[in-house]
């Protein structure tokens, strides 16, 4: 297989993985609604949380890190040598899926899974710093931020400087996304988990 032929199967399958909206497809056979038309409208597990699922909020987030894992190491062992174009396509996957208008998710839960399927010690730090962030802060906005922030530092740091290009990216593309809570950040009105409604 030709090098662009193996490149095009990993970013199609990265971006297939990435956009199975988990958290809409949960919320909809539990009957806890329509998720973009609650919260924020992402289909992310912060949003899940809004609904008072603790339970599905928890499974989405698993699903999506699992995504972000699954796809990573489906072409590690399939077409090795092109991880990183899965990374990246898996989260633009989440973030922007088809099916959904290009309307998804955040990408942080599905950046720990791919940062994890890269390295499982960049995996670790990323939930390290995502952990920390969210009990010092019980912001989930700035706790995923930092989290996507950390991945491709610790991916230096460690020893794998081959994926600090896509977690950058990455990182790049979750603070994009987290635009409108920078701008609750620096206001002082983001909302902290647990806070009432």
């Amino acid at each position: 297989m030709e090098s662009w032929q193996a490149g095009f199967l990993a970013i199609a399958l990265g971006y297939a993985l990435g956009s199975i909206p988990f958290g809409m497809i949960l919320t909809r056979i539990t009957g806890a609604g329509d998720l973009r038309s609650i919260g924020s409208g992402n289909i992310g597990a912060t949003n899940v949380l809004r609904t008072g699922r603790k339970g599905l909020a928890a499974a989405t987030l698993l699903l999506d890190l699992g995504k972000g894992l699954a796809a990573v190491l489906l072409v590690k062992a399939l077409l090795p040598g092109m991880e990183t174009l899965a990374a990246f396509a898996v989260v633009v996957g989440h973030c922007y899926p088809v099916w959904l208008r290009f309307r998804g998710g955040k990408g942080v839960a599905t950046t720990m899974g791919v940062a994890t399927g890269l390295a499982w010690p960049v995996g670790l730090a990323y939930a390290l710093v995502w952990l920390a962030a969210l009990a010092l802060t019980r912001i989930s906005s700035l706790a995923g931020m930092s989290a996507a922030i950390a991945a491709p530092v610790a991916a230096w740091l460690l020893g794998y400087p081959a994926y600090v290009a896509a977690l950058t990216g990455i990182a790049v593309l979750v603070l994009w996304l987290h635009q409108a809570n920078i701008a609750r950040l620096r206001n002082g009105t983001e909302p902290k988990v647990g806070a009432g409604k």
